[in-house]
């Protein structure tokens, strides 16, 4: 089965939204090579409408451009781009196509079929809805140690818990933390009971 493999840039205080404007202060060579290695083994990338759209309007110019992130953004023009939308569209980066169907019975499907794995880069409605279906394997998470204080968090209010599973945890130069999770089970009941018994043992 093929590997959902999800990033963000996020905020100390859980922002994702408009990156753009507070995330290149700290983008250096050591978040380079982490955002590389999220579509290194990937063929297939995931992604809303929005994030589509800003990508499709800035990466083939700069392919075209021959600059110094060309050979990246030949990458993302070579992949197979699957879009997620509600609305038909009018695709005109090449390798894209939309999603059809339901999201979770789609991308199930899409998780079965042969082939590398499949990266997701931005499109947070679409990674919280994965998450809750239980299809997303990896939650690349980069907290910016800084507090954007308005925008679109990550997560939205439910009835329900999410647990997650630290995988790995490393932290760069510029304080930016990369976290990375997976799925986990609920944790067992407990309370302060529980905690005190660990407490004490701390004395």
């Amino acid at each position: 089965m093929r590997k959902i493999t999800a990033g963000l840039f996020i905020s100390l205080d859980g922002v994702v939204e408009a990156p753009d404007q507070w995330h290149f202060p700290y983008f250096n060579d050591e978040m380079g090579e982490a955002v590389g290695s999220l579509m290194g083994s990937a063929d297939t990338l995931l992604l809303g409408r929005e994030t589509y759209d800003s990508f499709a309007g800035a990466w083939p110019g700069r392919e075209a451009e021959g600059g110094d992130d060309a050979g990246f953004a030949k990458s993302l023009g070579d992949m197979r781009k699957i879009v997620v939308s509600n609305r038909a569209l009018e695709l005109t980066w090449r390798n894209s196509e939309q999603l059809t169907g339901d999201l979770v019975e789609s991308v199930t499907a899409l998780k079965n079929e042969p082939g590398g794995d499949i990266s997701l880069s931005g499109s947070v409605s679409v990674v919280r809805q994965l998450l809750a279906a239980g299809l997303l394997d990896e939650l690349h998470l980069l907290v910016h140690p800084i507090a954007v204080r308005k925008g679109l968090r990550l997560f939205d209010e439910a009835e329900t818990t999410l647990p997650l599973a630290l995988k790995s945890s490393t932290a760069f130069s510029t304080g930016v933390v990369h976290l990375v999770y997976g799925p986990a089970e609920a944790p067992a009941d407990a309370g302060y009971e529980e905690a005190k018994a660990h407490l004490a043992q701390g004395e």
